[in-house]
């Protein structure tokens, strides 16, 4: 009998594979369209579908494996997209785009490395979660700051106030994963000795 974990066809997974299949129409949008508010509307909703899919997951009880590994899967993707896409435009300072870019690969190599050594899965935690948030709000807050639209400015000065906020998140995420994974590894192991 299939259980709530077993399952792959459910409305948070079909959320999270729309937010992956909307990533080509963000670049789409601001490069081939240069329509800067356009592609932040865009962004700004598939950022938000991150939080209904974990909620409607819960609420629903369609908790699964295959979306523990679906929804963080296409939070970096499309973060990963934004931040080079949204770098290379121009709308965010390079700096930023850099700490970002670093903060996300360490991450994802360390889950990979993580994976092929053996070590069970690490939830996310709540601090990676928000900043996340904060990355997905103020992203799309830089690009309407350098559109045409009439707050522009007033976008400016949001998109920083998501901005600093979130990327301390992250990185203090990044390093509270440090012993997580590390027991991790160490309970996979046990697990995997006969």
């Amino acid at each position: 009998m299939e259980t709530a974990e077993d399952q792959v066809l459910t409305v948070p997974n079909l959320l999270s594979a729309l937010r992956l299949a909307c990533v080509p129409l963000f670049v789409i949008l601001l490069f081939r369209g240069h329509h800067r508010f356009a592609a932040a509307a865009l962004l700004a909703v598939l950022g938000a579908t991150d939080w209904v899919d974990g909620w409607v997951a819960r609420r629903l009880g369609q908790v699964s494996a295959v979306g523990k590994v679906l929804d963080p899967t296409a939070d970096r993707v499309l973060l990963a997209v934004a931040v080079i896409s949204i770098g290379v435009d121009g709308s965010v300072p390079l700096w930023l785009c850099v700490a970002v870019a670093v903060r996300e690969a360490v991450v994802s190599l360390a889950v990979l490395g993580l994976a092929a050594a053996g070590a069970r899965r690490i939830d996310v935690i709540w601090l990676g979660k928000a900043g996340t948030l904060g990355l997905m709000f103020a992203f799309p807050l830089f690009l309407v700051s350098h559109s045409g639209v009439g707050w522009h400015a007033a976008a400016h000065v949001l998109a920083w106030l998501f901005a600093v906020p979130a990327l301390v998140l992250s990185w203090w995420a990044a390093a509270s994963y440090v012993p997580l994974a590390k027991r991790a590894l160490a309970e996979g192991r046990v697990r995997s000795v006969p």
